[in-house]
């Protein structure tokens, strides 16, 4: 029985230590916050907080900490005496069992733990309190922000209310800085969207250094086409044979540019920063006309590129040319996310060139700024759009809705390979100039009865076969 009863020591010894080892850290941690509250009494989010019999707590715990520390000290008394008989080992068991008085300690440690949650809830309230706070306070204003009511921004409420609902649906948002208060929804809708009024307690005396307008700059005429090779970029057959082409006409080029410099007079033209993003040839749009370059597939759309490229390269300008989807986003400063949010500054370019392709993947990712910026869109259109198909709403009404029309632009910035309607404007290709040699040659060579006719695809000639031998009869 005495065995049984040693045996059973070392389970209540471990009991005996876990209620020591909490009653400490909660002591340490009474203490602790005590120190803290003194020292945080300067902080602007200082809480001052009363726990509920913190005085009586304290007596307690330093009780118990002395009755655990004889308990402890007997404990390893008992374990060292391993000559004593089992009559005193049980004389001193019984006599720490009866100091500790289970059922007042039970009582005491549930009051002390009911004490903890209370802190522990008030705690985690002074904590929430003071990051709303922290989050909300902008240059000493107020934690609460009023929706403002201005004729001059009908749209600021509702806006207000779809960004509770919707601000984590994209990224973006967060990236600027909204973290779900009223007073970040308005920062964003009035300094980086337009729908609300500027707020009056923003400071706006300074001028980001990204609003400064840059000094113009000269446009000087370029020869060496160097440098425009490099940017054009490889990896696609479509901008190898872009690049062929170059350097095949170079020469004529730079003739070409002194020419019109001479003709100009040396006439001061500004320099504009212009994008060209070339929409088709992205992955994206799956490029499918590289994998035909060399099997007789169409290449009007690389000649008329190609030109457009060496035109403005030439003439002077300050180019940059996006051939991807990443491209277009690091020269257009899109944020990170989903295309929901406008640009992080100004539109850094001039003019854009692209074509359609180019034209749905910037709507998708400028977000609200392709409206505000589409003035500064060149749109390539092979064979034009006319306002029937340009205007959505017409387009939409009369049955001239296409997958290529109602973008809603002046119908000028549409630049097309022929002139197919007067609407649009013209944006062709180059010719060669041919020596004196080869035009001898062609003169001579020339057929007097010919006709031309065109087509990209060996499946447009399947049904007209007849048509051309009655052509090939005639002549």
């Amino acid at each position: 029985m005495v065995r049984r009863c040693l045996l059973s020591i070392k389970p209540f010894r471990i009991f005996v230590v876990g209620i020591g080892f909490f009653s400490l850290c909660f002591l340490m941690t009474s203490l602790g916050g005590q120190f803290s509250a003194k020292r945080l009494t300067d902080s602007p989010f200082t809480a001052r907080t009363e726990v509920f019999g913190g005085v009586e707590s304290r007596g307690v715990l330093r009780k118990i900490s002395d009755m655990l520390e004889v308990i402890m000290k007997r404990m390893d008394t008992l374990s060292r005496l391993e000559n004593a008989n089992d009559s005193r080992r049980l004389e001193e068991l019984s006599s720490a069992i009866s100091r500790i008085q289970p059922a007042g300690l039970v009582e005491r440690i549930q009051a002390i733990a009911q004490n903890v949650s209370n802190m522990a809830v008030r705690v985690e309230q002074i904590l929430q309190n003071s990051m709303a706070a922290s989050r909300v306070v902008r240059d000493g204003t107020s934690s609460q922000c009023e929706v403002p009511r201005d004729p001059r921004y009908p749209d600021c409420a509702s806006k207000v209310d779809w960004m509770r609902a919707r601000w984590t649906s994209d990224p973006c948002y967060a990236f600027y800085g909204v973290d779900g208060s009223d007073c970040s929804f308005l920062i964003y809708l009035s300094e980086v969207e337009w729908f609300c009024p500027p707020l009056a307690w923003r400071n706006y005396s300074t001028t980001p250094a990204v609003l400064k307008s840059s000094a113009k700059r000269q446009a000087a005429f370029r020869t060496d086409l160097g440098a425009l090779l490099d940017q054009v970029g490889t990896g696609k057959e479509s901008l190898s044979f872009m690049k062929r082409r170059i350097r095949r006409l170079a020469a004529q080029w730079a003739t070409a540019a002194q020419r019109l410099d001479l003709k100009l007079r040396r006439r001061w033209r500004e320099q504009k920063k212009i994008l060209v993003h070339v929409g088709f040839l992205t992955e994206e749009s799956g490029d499918v006309f590289s994998p035909k370059v060399l099997k007789g597939g169409p290449l009007g759309e690389m000649v008329q590129w190609a030109d457009i490229l060496t035109a403005l390269y030439v003439l002077g300008h300050n180019l940059k040319i996006s051939v991807s989807v990443k491209e277009l986003q690091g020269f257009l400063g899109v944020p990170p996310g989903r295309g929901s949010c406008p640009l992080t500054g100004p539109l850094p370019f001039d003019l854009i060139y692209t074509d359609y392709h180019g034209l749905q993947q910037m709507k998708q990712h400028m977000g609200l700024s392709l409206k505000k910026h589409k003035c500064h869109i060149r749109v390539i259109d092979t064979f034009g759009t006319e306002p029937a198909y340009n205007h959505e709403e017409y387009a939409t009404l009369h049955g001239y809705r296409t997958n290529w029309g109602y973008w809603n632009l002046n119908t000028r910035q549409y630049m097309t390979m022929f002139p197919h309607t007067p609407d649009n404007s013209f944006m062709g290709f180059v010719s060669e100039e041919l020596n004196e040699t080869e035009k001898h040659n062609i003169q001579q060579n020339k057929v007097k009865n010919m006709a031309v006719v065109y087509g990209k695809e060996a499946s447009m000639w399947k049904v007209r076969r007849r048509m051309l031998l009655e052509i090939d009869i005639l002549t």
